[in-house]
């Protein structure tokens, strides 16, 4: 089996676990998430692979981080992820990607995240729920950070903090390539 077609079987697994977990019946799930009806059957199926941005919007809806949705098997108190155990979630032809580094639902999920962005690359984001907060750490290069649509200038050795629920972007307007970490707090679902 293929590491895409892992990650449906697992993503369809969790994401109807977490909704029998939450008591959403598809239609709230849908109304919740803005995602339709249709495309979380074909999902829960693993029939299809969604976007990042499907993704994000069906676990800010369930109050779980992207980590929880996706995870292959739950286990122990402690958990390593090794570097082959990453999980690519976004990428482009240029060389720039994010990756899921780690996550955990412990008093709300909280993710983190490793990204590389190549001169003139960017990646956009839908809003996320009310209390969501996003904390990012520039290594390399320049992140130019659009938050509601300002931009904000984060250069390397940097970090920065915002509340993530107003339309945001990263974005390397530079000559060299972006590295960052990001961490990510969900508050969890009411």
């Amino acid at each position: 089996m293929s590491e895409l077609e892992h990650l449906s079987q697992s993503l369809a697994r969790n994401l109807k676990h977490w909704r029998g977990e939450r008591g959403f019946t598809l239609d709230t799930l849908a109304a919740r998430s803005g995602v339709s009806r249709g495309m979380i059957i074909q999902i829960e199926q693993a029939r299809t692979n969604p976007s990042v941005g499907t993704a994000v919007k069906l676990a800010d809806a369930l109050g779980v981080s992207i980590a929880t949705l996706l995870d292959r098997d739950h286990g122990p108190q402690v958990r390593v992820v090794a570097p082959g155990e990453r999980m690519r979630m976004w990428s482009t032809p240029t060389g720039s990607f994010n990756e899921l580094l780690v996550g955990t639902e412990l008093r709300g999920p909280v993710e983190l995240w490793s990204w590389r962005l190549e001169p003139g690359d960017g990646s956009s984001s839908d809003p996320h729920p009310d209390g969501t907060a996003e904390l990012i750490h520039v290594t390399e290069g320049v992140l130019t950070l659009i938050v509601d649509g300002e931009p904000h200038t984060v250069a390397a050795g940097c970090s920065a903090v915002f509340e993530a629920n107003a339309p945001h972007a990263y974005r390397n307007d530079g000559t060299e390539t972006l590295a960052m970490t990001m961490a990510v707090s969900v508050p969890p679902a009411r």
